[in-house]
């Protein structure tokens, strides 16, 4: 029977793993024996969670920076193959929320930062970590992606935009690699607590639409669900499993 036992000594790179989801996951795979890069742009964040780790009895490195720039993008994968002697497994896991807000109302700057953060990021970490992995002649790429890429009813235009871009952004790397032995998947998060940030105007017209569908979300996630689902995904168990959407949500995305 296979198991996530196989991600003992791999490396991997987890982003936004300074709190919530990515903090789970970092956790995660380190119990399994992994070792982990934690990757956060609050450098303190990352830290803390590499030290947690450590104290526990596992091993991981902190990268501080944000994902936006270039040289921290080469830094993370360059610290994973450098420090751990390869790299295994690509957690893209950082994001930032919008807020709710509709089309005819989105500023440039809000719109850049969305795709800047939630797509152009893990699309550079993609192309930074293939080499490694199709050097290896196999690895595993997961996605925080979002019940905004399953729906128009969870966020807000940019937000939505990104993470269903993220969604195509995994379905072509899937195919283009499968034959390479480098598989891809993504996870859609509902409703999870992870301290995730917004200010949303309640009197704007996009969230007051959104508001209507809420009900919807269900039971809210602790991050830990929505972690064993990446390592599931990253993990051999999941070897025959490749560009998958994998809705972590309570059903929220069957009603």
């Amino acid at each position: 029977m296979t198991t996530t036992s196989d991600l003992d000594g791999s490396s991997v790179v987890v982003t936004g793993a300074g709190s919530g989801i990515g903090r789970a996951a970092a956790r995660q795979f380190a119990l399994l024996g992994a070792k982990v890069v934690v990757a956060d742009v609050n450098g303190d964040a990352a830290k803390t969670v590499a030290e947690e780790i450590t104290a526990a009895g596992g091993t991981a490195v902190a990268v501080a920076g944000d994902l936006t720039e270039a040289a921290v993008v080469d830094e993370v994968v360059t610290t994973a193959v450098s420090t751990f002697g390869g790299l295994d497994v690509l957690v893209c896991n950082a994001g930032i929320m919008d807020s709710m807000t509709a089309a005819a109302d989105v500023s440039d700057e809000e719109w850049d930062r969305l795709i800047a953060v939630n797509l152009t990021s893990p699309f550079r970490l993609t192309r930074a970590a293939l080499p490694h992995l199709l050097a290896k002649g196999k690895g595993a790429i997961v996605y925080t992606a979002s019940e905004a890429a399953l729906r128009g009813s969870a966020a807000g235009l940019a937000y939505t935009t990104a993470k269903t871009g993220l969604v195509g952004l995994m379905r072509s790397v899937a195919v283009m690699y499968r034959e390479s032995g480098v598989r891809a998947n993504a996870i859609a998060p509902g409703g999870t607590a992870t301290g995730i940030s917004t200010s949303p105007d309640p009197a704007g017209h996009g969230p007051r639409v959104v508001g209507r569908y809420l009900p919807n979300v269900g039971r809210i996630a602790e991050a830990e669900e929505q972690a064993a689902a990446i390592v599931f995904l990253a993990s051999a168990a999941a070897s025959n499993i490749t560009g998958v959407v994998l809705p972590v949500d309570n059903g929220w995305s069957a009603v």
